[in-house]
């Protein structure tokens, strides 16, 4: 079935009564796609950093109380990492759905799996209620989260992309990456709030629950943001014009590969700077300092405010001079950044400065790091392929970063940490000197490049 098709049988009435509820007109502009894309964005990595924050903060006492609290913590890592290997999966069987069912009732899916899964952890019983059921029932709701984080994927940057202007190209390009700095300052002011208001004991039992009930509420209306601009005729017509459409996933793996291997190496680097700075201090914090974290949660939200200027700064200069210009000189100031880990020995100072650094640093390369060899997809592949390239990145580049440094400080120290961002800058300056005809492409003009998330 096509997914036209599909769309008007199986999703219609779903796509109706978005368009009745939020639609004024029937145009789609660029300025409501990229209030979508920030929404849609924005809730996706709430979700995300809650669990981030609560694998340092609440899942080693809770969870694993029978560890010590470095075990604990890296226990909660690998957890953590569980979703990044759901994500391929959630692509996979939500291309199906989006093929034969329609994107309306994909993205309903998928953003109802993906709040249902964080409200389920926010009703996780402890270690001491179910003993080492605890930790299987947290493994399989974030195994749930990553799968609906690949579902969830509804082409909105690149439809944001493909009606940009070419010389609005870089500002575009850096819109969906805004939702992740947002999505963690509002994950951090939730989780100190309740740090500062509550005893550590009432912490523990039921304050930390509440940031996950939030994000089912969020999911709600990122929803509708979303179905808002996918529901509408003209978002279909530009879909079918510009030939993004689902292809199959498997087809697309094997008829691509090249393309796909090489667009997951060449973000590496912003994407191991983006959990060294945004998820590993915090638990350095936790274990080796006697900082309170509710200070340390207070900076990182505001570094993340800092992050977005970056990102908003990063557009600025690839309309400028080149995406490709932006993310290979942010990817070498990134390996010079390399040696910064060690600050956060340096007391409050350190750690204020790491995080100021590594913000703006992160904004700059994050901000352009997004589908940076999809260009060279094949048109009908570009759809599917933008996916996985995300996906695979995001596995690679960030699903092991907060274990692996985590490991790394604990037995070797902090210097060793500044070595596993370093193999990531390598991999995104031999990606972008591999991919010639990315930037040729985009400097003038036989393809229009696509975004992904």
């Amino acid at each position: 079935m096509s997914t036209t098709a599909a769309d008007t049988g199986n999703s219609e009435a779903l796509e109706r009564d978005a368009r009745v509820v939020h639609s004024t007109h029937h145009d789609v502009r660029p300025g409501e796609i990229a209030i979508g894309v920030i929404i849609g964005r924005t809730t996706e990595f709430f979700d995300f950093f809650v669990f981030a924050i609560a694998s340092v903060l609440v899942f080693p006492a809770f969870v694993f109380p029978y560890l010590d609290p470095v075990e604990g913590t890296l226990a909660s890592f690998a957890l953590f990492s569980l979703a990044f290997f759901g994500r391929p999966l959630g692509t996979f069987l939500f291309t199906y759905i989006d093929q034969n069912h329609g994107r309306g009732v994909k993205l309903t899916i998928a953003l109802f799996l993906l709040g249902g899964s964080t409200m389920a952890i926010a009703l996780l019983p402890s270690h001491a209620q179910v003993g080492a059921a605890s930790a299987w029932l947290l493994g399989l709701f974030r195994l749930l989260q990553g799968v609906a984080l690949g579902g969830a994927w509804d082409g909105l940057p690149s439809l944001l992309a493909l009606t940009a202007s070419k010389e609005k190209r870089g500002w575009y390009s850096m819109i969906p990456q805004i939702g992740a700095p947002l999505g963690l300052a509002l994950a951090c002011a939730l989780f100190a709030y309740f740090l500062a208001l509550l005893e550590t004991a009432d912490f523990l039992r039921w304050g930390w629950r509440y940031p996950f009930f939030v994000a089912l509420a969020l999911n709600v209306v990122a929803l509708f943001a979303r179905l808002r601009i996918v529901a509408t005729p003209e978002f279909k017509r530009l879909f079918d014009n510009r030939e993004l459409q689902p292809s199959p996933p498997f087809e697309t793996l094997f008829a691509e590969w090249r393309v796909i291997l090489l667009g997951a190496f060449a973000p590496l680097a912003s994407f191991a700077l983006f959990h060294l700075v945004a998820v590993f201090p915090l638990s350095y914090n936790q274990l080796f300092t006697t900082e309170s974290p509710v200070r340390f949660l207070i900076f990182e939200g505001i570094g993340a405010l800092v992050c977005v200027v970056a990102i908003l700064l990063s557009g600025v200069l690839a309309d400028k001079v080149g995406r490709r210009a932006v993310l290979g000189v942010s990817a070498a100031l990134i390996g010079t950044f390399c040696f910064a880990p060690i600050m956060l020995s340096f007391g409050q100072f350190g750690e204020a400065l790491y995080l100021l650094l590594g913000f703006v640093l992160l904004g700059l390369s994050f901000g352009q790091a997004a589908g940076a060899v999809n260009s060279s997809f094949q048109q009908k592949y570009r759809y599917t392929g933008a996916a996985i390239v995300s996906n695979s990145a995001w596995f690679i580049g960030a699903g092991f970063a907060p274990f692996v440094a985590l490991w790394l400080t604990a037995n070797l120290g902090l210097w060793s940490v500044g070595l596993y961002l370093l193999s990531g800058v390598i991999c995104t300056l031999g990606a972008l000197a591999i991919n010639r005809e990315w930037g040729q492409r985009d400097q003038g003009t036989s393809d229009e490049p696509v975004i992904a998330d």
